[in-house]
């Protein structure tokens, strides 16, 4: 069961100056819009440093998003997208409508700025910023996830059985070298396997794959939507409360924030955190920061335990999709849908991905799956924004992880309630700035 032991942050809350908690009536001292997995590990470590925190979402705690993801730690996957060969696919990816990347035609013209971004970020000029900035987030990541696991009593639900990534051909091999070469200068282990090596990973592949990766640091969590459940309990236990709600308009001045809820109440703030996924660009917008946010709308099918003994994550990054075991079935899902999130889901792509699946592991037995799709909120350079509003107002942004949400939440809520008690942050947080665009 998750404790309620206060923290170290918390017995030295008040030797570090940190504003006290207000009492009820005067307001919440915390108000953090999003209940997903970023929100709460915000609400996580504030709530350990003894501040009053109140999570404000539409559906309930890790219901939307945060609930169907793929289910990794993927402290190994540094390389922004567009350094990821999505440039060079993108032609022949856009041909085929349930390929790993489909743009609805008519959502198109709304896109392009989106898309021009993307392509700048590619340039080698930025390679080097965007892989440090990485890299560096995701050495945080893993150390702060350990400690939260350990501290929330959750660490059972971790997984420490790598990832395999797979290839089909040399020429694909080949290609991935230079990513592999990037990782292993910021000490990231893995090693290529072939033959007897690739079965030994994983039994009944297809052969038409030759090659594969395996990284042994790789980790997966027996399932996202229970972990987040239970990372919320224990935040609750630490005095952090949820209200069921949605937020229609946010506004902030110097003295707090104001949230104006669906029903017309509004409650107040003295700090508010905007970690409302692929929502939260319109909530900054009304803050007047405008975000170039878009949504990668991923789908998946979460097949029985007893459709296929996978024994570790499978990546199959020439086709944008992952095969994950859990510990409530097997999740196949993955690829990107740049749609926004007004558009009615396409669950021909989860089905497509299905098929494919059934390829690659020949006696998968896709009988009896549960199919979904989320948003992923993505930045055009693959870097989240943490950091302060524009205007010295009391609002820090934390959203815009992509696939990554579920990776990097335990250093967001980390880096968030470092910038709310005003203390040094154990990463530069330039790279992040929401201001950076």
């Amino acid at each position: 069961m998750p404790g309620n032991s206060k923290s170290p942050e918390q017995a030295q809350r008040s030797a570090t100056g940190a504003p006290s908690p207000r009492s009820r009536g005067e307001g919440e001292d915390i108000a953090i819009v999003g209940g997903g997995i970023i929100g709460i590990c915000a609400a996580a470590f504030l709530a350990e440093a003894g501040l009053d925190v109140t999570v404000f979402d539409r559906t309930g705690i890790c219901e939307e998003t945060s609930s169907g993801n793929a289910a990794a730690f993927a402290f190994s996957d540094v390389l922004p997208l567009a350094h990821k060969g999505m440039i060079k696919n993108l032609p022949k990816w856009l041909a085929d409508p349930l390929g790993p990347l489909s743009i609805p035609p008519v959502y198109l013209p709304k896109l392009l700025p989106w898309l021009i971004r993307f392509w700048r970020a590619g340039a080698p000029a930025k390679y080097e910023a965007s892989l440090a900035a990485q890299a560096g987030m995701m050495k945080l990541a893993e150390a702060e996830w350990m400690g939260l696991l350990d501290r929330s009593g959750t660490r059972p639900m971790l997984r420490e059985d790598g990832s395999l990534e797979l290839y089909e051909s040399e020429a694909e091999f080949q290609a991935s070298l230079p990513g592999w070469a990037a990782r292993e200068r910021f000490g990231i282990r893995f090693r290529h396997v072939e033959g007897e090596g690739l079965a030994g990973l994983q039994p009944g592949l297809s052969p038409r794959f030759i090659k594969g990766t395996f990284v042994p640091g790789w980790k997966t969590v027996a399932d996202p939507k229970l972990l987040g459940k239970a990372v919320w309990a224990y935040a609750e236990a630490n005095g952090a409360r949820f209200e069921m709600a949605r937020i229609d308009r946010v506004a902030a001045d110097q003295d707090g924030a104001t949230l104006t809820l669906a029903d017309g109440t509004t409650r107040q703030a003295r700090q508010l955190v905007v970690a409302a996924g692929a929502w939260s660009h319109l909530l900054a917008r009304q803050l007047g920061d405008r975000i170039p946010l878009e949504t990668e709308r991923g789908y998946n099918t979460t097949l029985p335990k007893s459709a296929f003994d996978v024994k570790r994550q499978l990546i199959f990054s020439g086709h944008g999709f992952v095969i994950t075991p859990l510990g409530t079935g097997l999740r196949v899902g993955g690829a990107v849908e740049l749609g926004g999130i007004e558009r009615p889901p396409n669950y021909a792509r989860s089905k497509a991905l299905l098929r494919k699946a059934q390829k690659f592991l020949p006696g998968l037995n896709p009988i009896g799956g549960r199919e979904w799709m989320g948003f992923r909120p993505s930045l055009p350079d693959s870097v989240p924004v943490i950091g302060k509003a524009s205007g010295n107002r009391p609002v820090v942004y934390a959203f815009g992880h992509g696939h990554l949400g579920l990776t990097q939440a335990a250093a967001t809520g980390r880096l968030i309630r470092e910038i709310i008690l005003g203390q040094t942050p154990p990463v530069d947080l330039a790279p992040f700035s929401p201001q950076r665009f």
